[in-house]
């Protein structure tokens, strides 16, 4: 009995599907706590807004998450180390 020629096509498609999502989706989420976790650190609690300055920084918006960071209440040293943080991954 023999395949259809189609069926490994098919099945390889799907393979890498499946392997691209789950190589791309964690990636974004991985860095935002290491950027929170950085905010913590200094004694600052993690509200929507740090999380969101955080995402910035995922999207490598530094100046837009170091401006954010800052302004709720992080140093600026720690707020730059925090977005770098997030936008480089360690």
């Amino acid at each position: 009995m023999r395949m259809p020629a189609c069926i490994p096509a098919v099945l390889t498609g799907v393979t890498l599907t499946i392997g691209g999502i789950g190589l791309t989706a964690p990636v974004a989420q991985a860095d935002i706590p290491a950027c929170t976790n950085m905010v913590q650190q200094t004694g600052v609690s993690v509200s929507d807004a740090v999380t969101a300055a955080c995402t910035r920084g995922v999207h490598n918006d530094l100046q837009a998450c170091v401006s954010a960071l800052t302004t709720a209440g992080v140093p600026g040293g720690a707020a730059t180390g925090a977005c770098r943080m997030a936008a480089n991954p360690p």
